[in-house]
């Protein structure tokens, strides 16, 4: 199932740490359910997903006090009432899991375990923000809340991994969202041969402390929100 699983039990308390659950949590790709088993002994109402039918017995087992849910986390059906997701996510659906979250409306959170290298270019520790993560600035807050070895996992991954937190606004910071997102796809699609290019507004730039020749990439969230703010005036 492409999953590496959490045996360092430091690791898991730093991800139970940075997620700070409480009321209804669900977890995707259970595994073994250590982190399941910390999860609960929060006291949060833990629902645990897990495909493989074999570690789904033995999480009911192991963890009698989680609903253990045996399928896949990406096709279920998000929850009406407020809740967060926490999990050691298999790396190969890490975007099907993003988006799920992104689309869940009642969703609070997402801690995930991804890839360093994932986590770093959608929290923009590179320097540089993927379109994906200016495009839902407006909604949710995009944070590096840690950085795991390889050596945590078995079997052990080639790469090292990432605590990635995803947090939802208690409130927009644009009203118009569809204009907003309309405005990062022009942006982001190399039209006029820069960000300036193909917005082409002096003043609105020079609001948003944003130089003419910046490349798209290097231009802060934050400063995408001025820029529609001050193009929409």
């Amino acid at each position: 199932m492409s999953q590496n699983f959490l045996v360092d039990r430091r690791a898991v308390d730093r991800v139970v740490a940075a997620a700070r659950p409480s009321g209804l949590v669900l977890e995707p790709g259970a595994g073994t359910g250590a982190l399941t088993r910390a999860l609960v002994r929060t006291g949060a109402d833990v629902v645990a997903y897990e495909i493989d039918p074999v570690w789904a017995g033995r999480l009911r087992e192991r963890v009698p006090q989680a609903r253990v849910v045996r399928g896949d986390f990406t096709a279920a059906r998000p929850p009406r009432e407020p809740f967060a997701v926490v999990g050691n996510i298999p790396y190969s659906i890490t975007s099907q899991i993003v988006d799920w979250c992104l689309r869940a409306r009642s969703l609070t959170s997402a801690t995930l375990v991804t890839q360093l290298e994932y986590a770093r270019k959608r929290s923009g520790d590179f320097g540089r923000w993927s379109m994906l993560t200016v495009a839902t600035w407006p909604w949710f807050s995009w944070e590096l809340a840690g950085r795991i070895g390889r050596s945590s996992f078995r079997p052990v991954p080639s790469v090292d991994s990432a605590i990635l937190r995803i947090r939802r606004r208690p409130e927009p910071l644009v009203e118009d969202g569809r204009a907003y997102r309309l405005l990062v796809e022009r942006g982001f699609s190399g039209v006029g041969g820069s960000l300036y290019g193909s917005l082409g507004n002096r003043s609105a730039f020079e609001r948003a402390g944003v130089a003419r020749d910046t490349v798209v990439a290097y231009v802060h969230p934050d400063q995408w929100i001025t820029l529609f703010r001050e193009l929409r005036r």
